[in-house]
């Protein structure tokens, strides 16, 4: 893996250039009242608590007096918007000011602002930093930064001894990604995990152009976070390995700091006063401890690596490295939520891909297990293995985020590496006990055509400030003026996640009134008095069906949905008389909705339990066993209540990547030509039946899996065809074409990308998820046709390679201030059953 003299040379030069770094800017030490916003990249316009914390920091919208310096970035487009943001949040506009700091032309303005290059050794800029209570600095290039705000010796600018006076006094110094990366003495400015355990480390920008790896980039930071190295764009780019190979090699003081891996969209508050860190923002911040970490180079390995996962609520105290939980959560140790075995994260087909949500799901809040494993590699299977593990002192804590979403923080799981190797066969009958599913649907017969109302199907985890989503169904509910919604609440184990409903439609306007939580269920409720087992007979009351009538909405939560089935279908599988109102109010014009469950009984095949890995190799049961079934195992299928007509759907789709499943389902039981929907976490799937289209809307996107070409032998499967779209695109049902949102350009022959991809292959996969890494990694990359992703267990598992087609097409945008915004169309996927040999 390593090699040789020339690694430890440039070991030594990086280490060598990190002594001279720290040196002059450690005299500062944590003597500063100031305090540091370090946002891990792509900042939401609308994630106002990270903003807010910035401007309460510079004293307030009344007080605050805010420098941008535009340096990192091509364009002044990132300051020109971080302006706006401060003048909508309160700040006067004469107050808020972008600093004339830059080393080179910045792109869409008649200036050269090259110019400016020397404005950081003049009085002119220095005086108007003295003056300022915050210092932001915009994303880009983090080099730009440093190379600019330092001088060539090391020393630092005129300017930038102004920005560490004010900081010291008590001003607010905050960033986003280029802008994080600058704040600790150690900068990372390059690289990735791959080239991290190979313990290639340089000092200068090096891209391989030909491998599927870099090395990383040490440099010389400016240290305004004294505490440890800090790492940005952290869990969508997978930087896991980078950090820690960092942290073990450049931090000099293990015992005392910890090292940072900041999510996007997220910020690390520093309060220095206090010497306090909290975690503001929608994501999370890793806490890396190589206090006790072993690293042997012969070998290739790391061990007893340890490290947290804290989400936003949490804090640190920095001199104790003491964690304090958010209040509200409860501790998941003795009293795991889940007991499934959990299979090992391989790639694309892992549920809770992603690092933060597999350790929780799968490790921390799992009674079943106490360690799990993951693998990173090249083309070539050579890369290393991770087992994560748990230890005495690990801990697990979990509550509820904007709305009913779950929020986990995760303490001292401990982390070996060792290199290990990735051998694919295959065989195309190696799982020849493959059970084809019993059950078969019996259709609701009713034609889509005559039906004038709406469906608004959410793919679970539906956050309470996700507008859009809320306010479509609203409009959809108000049918000729008036406005009645009905919330079953059949699926879930308590009444919580409907009360929760209701408060969130009255938030958005709905009359108190107007709402009506019905007595529809076949299991009790916790936390109740009244026994609701008995609501099973309600389903034939014809007061109850009468009332439903006058409805113009209603809305199934989410939970079992084998619940609301066997709650409004009649043990013979007839209609009772509810479900009979329900389709008579929606046959004339009202919107039905549902989250999660409440979106997987949309169709007449019900898809309630089963993994993407054990219903393509498996196939299918006929048992059910509740909730753990819906974390893994074979495919399970029952009668859906059919209001939708036109496919197949599945939801959770991108977090417990369930494309396997609907692949294997789809191809038992799709009709011929017909699409199966995969509808994603906080995003809804809106169905226009009087145009016969669908719309997204919501923060992910809805899959589309097309089988109508595909090629079968076996258990291998080719030419399936996959599309992705996400917010404002919409598809025919007729004509199975795309209207992509007008903002978005296409991506084909004007690649953004162009670089060589390793194999999606578990949690430091970057990009990880389904529609990310195939946008980024795929349609918006110039160097490849295709990419891979390998899932196995046991010795055996599918090869899926995802290829361009004469009709691939990407779309790309912006959304929320500057986040990329993708949807593609028609990339070709195969699947192939193969054996594997794992090399440690």
């Amino acid at each position: 893996m390593r090699k040789g003299f020339s690694i430890l040379l440039t070991l030594l030069l990086c280490l060598s250039l990190w002594i001279s770094a720290v040196g002059e800017v450690k005299a500062h030490s944590t003597s500063s009242k100031g305090s540091l916003v370090i946002v891990g990249g792509s900042l939401g316009s609308s994630n106002n608590e990270v903003y807010q914390a910035f401007i309460e920091r510079a004293g307030g919208n009344k007080k605050a007096k805010i420098g941008i310096i535009p340096v990192a970035s091509s364009s002044l487009n990132s300051s020109y918007d971080f302006k706006e943001k401060m003048v909508e949040l309160g700040i006067e506009e004469k107050s808020v000011e972008i600093l004339q700091i830059s080393n080179h032309d910045l792109k869409g303005t008649d200036e050269d602002e090259a110019k400016w290059k020397n404005n950081v050794n003049k009085k002119k800029i220095v005086k108007k930093i003295e003056g300022l209570t915050g210092i932001w600095f915009v994303g880009g290039d983090q080099i730009k930064i440093t190379s600019t705000l330092l001088k060539k010796n090391g020393k630092k600018t005129k300017a930038l001894e102004a920005i560490w006076k004010i900081y010291q006094n008590g001003a607010v110094i905050g960033g986003t990604s280029a802008g994080a990366a600058i704040m600790s003495d150690v900068m990372i400015s390059g690289g990735d995990s791959i080239g991290g355990f190979k313990n290639e480390f340089v000092n200068e920008d090096i891209y391989y152009p030909d491998k599927e790896y870099n090395p990383v980039f040490i440099s010389k930071g400016l240290g305004f976070f004294q505490h440890g190295i800090v790492d940005q764009h952290f869990d969508e780019r997978a930087r896991l390995g980078r950090l820690i190979s960092t942290a073990v090699d450049f931090e000099a003081n293990k015992e005392k700091y910890y090292s940072y891996g900041i999510d996007e969209d997220t910020a690390l508050v520093v309060d220095n006063k206090d010497q306090k860190a909290s975690i503001v923002g929608r994501g999370g911040v890793a806490v890396i401890d190589t206090n006790s970490a072993k690293k042997d180079e012969n070998k290739g390995t790391i061990q007893n690596v340890k490290f947290s996962y804290l989400s936003s609520g949490d804090m640190i105290h920095l001199d104790t490295k003491e964690i304090k939980m958010k209040e509200g959560k409860y501790q998941t140790k003795g009293e795991e939520y889940y007991d499934f075995q959990p299979l090992p994260a391989t790639g694309i087909l892992s549920s809770y891909g992603r690092l933060k949500e597999y350790l929780a799901y799968a490790l921390v809040d799992n009674a079943s297990a106490d360690s799990v494993k993951s693998f990173v590699y090249e083309s070539s299977g050579e890369g290393f293995k991770l087992s994560f593990k748990e230890a005495e002192d690990t801990n697990g804590y979990w509550g509820y985020t904007d709305g009913q979403k779950d929020d986990y923080s995760i303490v001292n799981v401990v982390l070996d590496i060792e290199p290990a190797s990735v051998t694919f066969k295959e065989e195309e009958h190696i799982f020849e006990n493959y059970r084809e599913p019993v059950f078969r649907p019996s259709s609701s017969a009713v034609e889509s055509s005559t039906i004038k109302g709406n469906l608004v199907m959410a793919g679970g985890a539906l956050g309470s400030s996700n507008s859009a989503v809320y306010n479509k169904f609203i409009e959809l509910a108000r049918v000729k003026g008036d406005t009645r919604i009905g919330i079953i609440p059949a699926a879930s184990s308590s009444l919580k996640s409907s009360e929760l409903f209701k408060k969130d439609l009255i938030q958005y306007g709905v009359e108190n009134e107007a709402i009506e939580i019905l007595p529809i269920s076949n299991h009790d409720f916790k936390g109740t008095v009244e026994n609701e087992s008995s609501w099973l007979d309600n389903r034939n009351n014809e007061e109850l069906a009468k009332k439903i009538k006058d409805f113009t909405a209603i809305w199934f939560v989410g939970g079992d949905q084998t619940n609301i089935t066997a709650s409004l279908l009649n043990d013979d599988m007839t209609h009772s008389k509810v479900l009979n109102a329900i389709w008579d109010i929606y046959k004339n014009g009202a919107v039905l909705g549902g989250t999660s469950a409440g979106a997987a009984i949309m169709s007449d095949v019900m898809i309630a339990g089963g993994g993407s890995f054990d219903t393509l190799s498996k196939g299918f049961t006929e048992t059910y066993d509740g909730m753990t079934q819906q974390e893994g195992g074979p495919g399970y299928l029952e009668q859906g209540l059919g209001f939708f007509q036109e496919g197949i759907i599945d939801q959770h789709f991108d977090n417990k990547a369930r494309l396997g499943r609907l692949i294997a389902v789809t191809d038992e039981l799709g009709e011929q030509d017909e699409i199966s929907y995969g509808i994603d976490e906080d995003t809804a799937m809106v169905v226009y039946n009087n145009q016969n289209t669908i719309e997204v809307i919501g923060r992910g996107g809805v899959s589309l899996v097309d089988l109508s070409s595909m090629k079968k032998a076996g258990r291998k499967m080719e030419n399936i065809e996959l599309s992705w779209l996400t917010e404002g695109d919409q598809f025919s049902l007729d004509t199975h074409q795309l209207k992509i949102k007008e903002s978005k350009v296409e991506t084909k022959g004007y690649e953004y990308y162009n670089s060589p991809v390793a194999p999606h292959s578990g949690v430091l996969t970057p990009h990880g998820s389904l529609g990310h890494f195939l946008s980024y990694q795929l349609v918006d990359n110039e160097a490849v046709q295709e990419v891979k992703s390998y899932s196995f267990h046991e010795g055996k598992g599918f090869e899926l390679t995802f290829k361009k087609g004469k009709e691939t097409n990407g779309y790309w945008g912006y959304k929320d201030g500057g986040k990329d915004h993708y949807s593609y169309e028609k990339v070709i996927v195969d699947v192939v059953p193969g054996s594997f040999l794992i090399k440690d």
